[in-house]
């Protein structure tokens, strides 16, 4: 015979068990974020692979990550802590720390105060400044860009940044070429193969895709840095650092290319409890074969240069496990 007393007992014991499994998986799980940038970018799969790792291998953290507009929009996000982590260019993150380019006060990105935040987690991989330019323009080096039809990037990318600074550093200005477009590689690609400017400037890791087509289309080269203007320009901005582009990058570029390059960065808020910062810095660095098999830029990143570019101050959790493991000191 139905014991209705029995049933509700049942109910009231299965329901106490249900909450106190839920109770203690959130008790268990401390939800974080890693903000990414578009899903065609190398940014959005790098992301997901630190979200596994951290997920799998650092006790009661539950990981994901999410698409964004990248750098410009992930500072905000991160000070702003709907992010505990993101993927940023280091010298995004050094402008907006210091209200500076896209972030001053008459910037297409104008903060009302210094987003001070950001703390310094790892380098991961060269985000490489490329000048290319015609083969039949006689352009070798930066200064033979004077006076030249040019493509700098967009207005207030770090695109355009870069090529400014590098230009300023020659010491001549915008008004010294016979033409400069605001516009991204994609199109200044295109402007290149129809003839309409000799030379444009694209911040990008290698081999960058845009450039991939156009040297294996198109009678093109790379425009070096030369030495002593690259130690100018690392003076001015510390957030450069000196790279080569190793031969045979590009179809039909025989010889190393020296120029210079920003650092893709994994910067986390400061405000992270300094114990969770060192293991998932820990995590992190002990799975490093997750991020090589995850895509060709994850093999770049190694603990040897995890402070390579650094412009922001070190998150104390991460500083703790770069001097466990002698990181620091290097």
């Amino acid at each position: 015979m139905f014991n209705k007393k029995y049933f509700v007992c049942l109910v009231l014991i299965l329901i106490l068990i249900a909450s106190s499994a839920f109770t203690a998986i959130a008790q268990r799980d401390q939800r974080i974020v890693v903000s990414t940038g578009g899903t065609g970018g190398v940014y959005y799969p790098l992301g997901g692979a630190m979200a596994d790792i951290w997920s799998e291998n650092v006790e009661g953290i539950l990981a994901s990550s999410a698409s964004s507009g990248a750098s410009v929009e992930n500072v905000n996000l991160l000070h702003h802590g709907e992010v505990q982590l993101a993927l940023i260019q280091n010298d995004i993150a050094y402008y907006a720390f210091h209200q500076e380019e896209m972030f001053a006060p008459e910037g297409p990105s104008a903060v009302p105060q210094p987003l001070d935040k950001l703390s310094w987690f790892a380098s991961l991989y060269p985000e490489v400044v490329q000048v290319i330019a015609s083969a039949d323009s006689g352009i070798e080096t930066i200064s033979d860009l004077k006076g030249k039809r040019i493509a700098v990037g967009a207005p207030g990318s770090g695109h355009e940044a870069n090529a400014r600074q590098i230009i300023m550093a020659h010491g001549f200005n915008y008004d010294d070429f016979a033409r400069v477009d605001f516009i991204m590689h994609t199109e200044a690609g295109d402007a290149i193969k129809d003839g309409h400017i000799d030379a444009y400037f694209t911040t990008a890791g290698i081999p960058t895709a845009s450039a991939v087509d156009i040297f294996s289309t198109h009678d093109v080269k790379l425009v070096k840095v030369e030495d002593e203007m690259a130690d100018k320009i690392l003076e001015e901005w510390p957030f450069y650092a000196k790279f080569t582009v190793p031969a045979g990058t590009y179809s039909g570029q025989d010889e190393p290319v020296e120029t210079l390059a920003v650092m893709a960065a994994l910067l986390i808020n400061a405000e992270v409890d300094e114990d969770l910062a060192y293991n998932l810095t820990k995590a992190l660095f002990e799975n490093l074969d997750v991020m090589a098999a995850t895509h060709q830029r994850g093999g770049d990143i190694s603990i040897e240069g995890a402070l390579e570019g650094q412009s922001l101050e070190l998150h104390p959790g991460a500083a703790r496990y770069y001097e466990e493991v002698g990181a620091l000191n290097k």
